[in-house]
């Protein structure tokens, strides 16, 4: 079982980097309708990171506009 790492320093002293690396777009590369914040957005972002893919689609929600959220009443 491999260690995971704690933090980003760990990461790159384990893995390097690459300072160079240019994301690929291909057919995984798909717009998202999660507005930003959401888990649904960050599971997509961390996908996108692990396919090497960009982070930001054209295509992706850019506003919250039509959802709706839980309102609390007043005390």
């Amino acid at each position: 079982m491999t260690k995971k790492s704690l933090n980003v320093f760990e990461a790159i002293l384990k893995y390097g980097h690459d300072e160079d690396f240019v994301p690929q777009a291909s057919e995984d590369f798909q717009p998202t309708d999660a507005p930003a914040g959401s888990n649904e957005k960050i599971e997509e972002l961390r996908r996108r990171v692990e396919l090497g893919l960009p982070l930001w689609h054209t295509s992706d929600r850019c506003d919250y506009s039509g959802l709706t959220g839980a309102v609390r009443p007043r005390e």
